[in-house]
């Protein structure tokens, strides 16, 4: 009997997923729930495991775009598993080209080697190569259209011994609708940041005084994310525009945060939510920034679990970033960006100090929040941060901590 593979749906209105890569050959024997291939959403991807045991056939090529619910691979569920050793893996046969490339030395020089179509010649003008530098695939050896696109401006003469090299590689359809959703922001808001510092100083004091007896209870470190996703909280109730969304003509608002976390996966930058984050307290806040950052690390989150969101923050910090300007996560209307802690002089009461300071980014869409608004949230974030121990604890660590 054979089985017809099909692609699963990942989640709602995703129609179309993207080969990332076959984990198996074709003629492999796989078990059973065994991962067979990795599928690239606009969202993240997942691995698609086998439904029954058997003799695998692929029916799809790397990189190819398939609909949800259209038919990848065959399984033959009655052939026997080989014995002894692995299955003997077949070589993948090469992708063969829709067009039969002919090279100067297979075929005799005519009238038409070397010359291009109108409009093959229109886009090399404008690369600045010359059609004596392409080799036509056309018939008798013409310039496509198609040629001209993937021609490669010359990168100049290199030396007899230069080793240059480079590659042309298509973008993962996750890293293409990243691509997609960023220009759109860049295009369809009016984006703007502001920015301010924090004095760090009170908070690596709580940590040197609490970390260690927190992570030894609650099994969890005692970071930087659970005082700002508290400060974010605290600051999107006292200024809820920016906790607001545009929908056409109409502000969409809400009561309840749900902050999303920028974390680096294997496949690039996914967010997930900490959802209902005002009811949670410090060691609620942490669990939930360390569950959500192991399963991106280990391709194993979810589009729900990145679905949704009021507001974002973003730690360009951890790889050193000073100072940025991040980008909106649509369709939120704002995000916060984190940067690393640097020795400062500052002046304190008068007097030059050496403190912990770090540069915070607020990105706004200006046509729902205005410059009081995005101000005034990024004030409260920084007071927040600078009196920890009255404003989010209410003067009692301990308790606020659960120690």
């Amino acid at each position: 009997m054979i089985l017809e593979m099909k692609v699963p749906s990942p989640g709602e209105s995703i129609t179309e997923v993207e080969i990332a890569s076959w984990l198996v050959e074709d003629g492999d024997y796989v078990e059973k729930d065994q991962p067979i291939a990795e599928v690239d959403s606009d969202k993240a991807t997942l691995e698609l495991p086998a439904e029954e045991s058997g003799v695998i056939t692929l029916k799809a090529e790397e990189g190819d775009a398939v609909a949800v619910g259209a038919v990848v691979c065959l399984i033959d569920i009655d052939a026997k598993r080989p014995e002894g050793s692995t299955p003997v893996k077949t070589e993948k046969k090469e992708e063969q080209p829709s067009e039969t490339r002919v090279s100067s030395n297979q075929v005799e020089k005519t009238y038409a080697t070397g010359t291009a179509s109108p409009a093959a010649k229109k886009i090399l003008e404008e690369k600045g190569v010359s059609t004596t530098a392409i080799k036509g695939t056309g018939r008798d050896g013409r310039i496509t259209k198609d040629d001209a696109v993937k021609a490669v401006p010359s990168m100049g003469t290199p030396s007899a011994d230069s080793t240059r090299g480079g590659e042309r590689k298509k973008l993962s359809m996750l890293r293409r609708k990243v691509a997609e959703r960023l220009v759109s922001v860049k295009n369809e808001t009016a984006m703007l940041t502001t920015f301010n510092e924090v004095d760090m100083q009170p908070i690596f004091d709580l940590r040197k005084q609490f970390k260690e007896d927190f992570k030894e209870k609650h099994g969890v470190s005692l970071g930087f994310m659970s005082f700002f996703t508290k400060a974010v909280v605290r600051a999107l109730q006292l200024f809820p525009d920016v906790n607001s969304m545009i929908d056409g003509d109409y502000k969409i608002s809400y009561d309840f945060q749900d902050i999303s976390i920028a974390v680096s996966g294997p496949k690039g930058l996914m967010v997930p939510v900490i959802r209902d984050a005002q009811k949670l307290g410090f060691r609620g806040i942490e669990n939930e920034v360390k569950r959500l950052a192991i399963r991106a690390r280990d391709g194993e989150i979810t589009i729900d679990e990145m679905t949704g969101g009021t507001f974002t923050i973003t730690n360009g910090g951890v790889f050193g970033s000073m100072l940025s300007t991040p980008i909106l996560n649509p369709p939120q209307s704002a995000i916060l960006g984190m940067h690393n802690i640097v020795e400062r002089p500052v002046a304190i009461n008068g007097k030059v100090e050496i403190r912990p300071i770090m540069y915070v980014a607020l990105s706004y869409d200006h046509r729902i929040i205005d410059g009081k608004e995005s101000v005034g949230f990024l004030v409260a974030i920084k007071e927040a941060l600078e009196n920890p121990v009255e404003i989010l604890m209410d003067n009692n660590p301990k308790q606020a901590l659960e120690m």
